[in-house]
């Protein structure tokens, strides 16, 4: 591996956990309870490598429409994550910001995502972001409305309006990505970070996430840093 060539934000679609528990005999959810395992394992892994931003799609706006025990499920596992792994956030000095629609969530799952932010919010070097309750064409309606908001206040001109004025308008201000990742092998993106991922690469291994691990992620690191990027040129 390039250490050189290394992507500065790579984002991570979950995705196969319901299937991994199916074709192990286990309900949904235990699936996704080795999918967050997984997941804690593998942050770590991506920043030891030098990577700087991490984003994953955890929950679209879509999935509210799962079965009622499914989300609450998912939803005290993210309470309990968030809660749990505080101190390991801390410890590593992991800065977890967090990207989606806040007003809907439960009130604890609203609580533990807020404290966990506030806890790492003074970190730099390793950036955390969940996508939590997102879709990609929601931060862009939201996103506009901000615009409009501002415009209407007179903070900004219309004038001032520009590609990069609407990036720091998105739920988080953060560099565009550079390699996506959607494990399962489903070769679609789900409205995940549109704006964002104007020129990224795309990786599409048929892993499913909770075998996706430190070698899996490795290979498609290399798989990045064989790829020509042309920006368009």
């Amino acid at each position: 591996m390039n250490e050189e060539r290394l992507p500065n934000h790579v984002g991570i679609i979950l995705d196969g956990n319901g299937r991994w528990a199916k074709n192990h005999g286990l309900n949904r959810s235990l699936g996704h309870k080795k999918g967050a395992e997984n997941l804690q394992k593998l942050v770590k892994h991506v920043f030891s490598l030098g990577i700087k931003y991490l984003s994953v799609y955890a929950f679209s706006t879509e999935n509210f429409k799962r079965d009622v025990k499914e989300v609450n499920y998912l939803m005290d596992l993210f309470v309990k994550m968030f809660t749990e792994k505080k101190k390991i956030f801390v410890k590593n000095e992991i800065k977890v910001l967090f990207s989606g629609r806040r007003d809907n969530l439960r009130e604890d799952v609203r609580n533990s995502l807020e404290n966990l932010e506030e806890a790492t919010s003074q970190f730099t070097e390793h950036v955390f972001n969940i996508c939590l309750n997102y879709g990609g064409r929601c931060e862009i309606v939201d996103m506009t409305k901000k615009i409009i908001q501002k415009v209407e206040n007179g903070e900004i001109n219309v004038q001032d309006i520009d590609e990069n004025l609407i990036s720091h308008m998105m739920y988080q201000d953060l560099p565009d990505l550079d390699f996506v990742i959607r494990t399962s092998g489903e070769m679609r993106i789900s409205n995940f970070m549109l704006w964002q991922s104007s020129y990224a690469e795309y990786y599409f291994p048929k892993v499913l996430f909770p075998d996706f691990n430190e070698e899996e992620f490795d290979k498609a690191i290399i798989e990045f840093q064989n790829r020509n990027r042309r920006f368009g040129g």
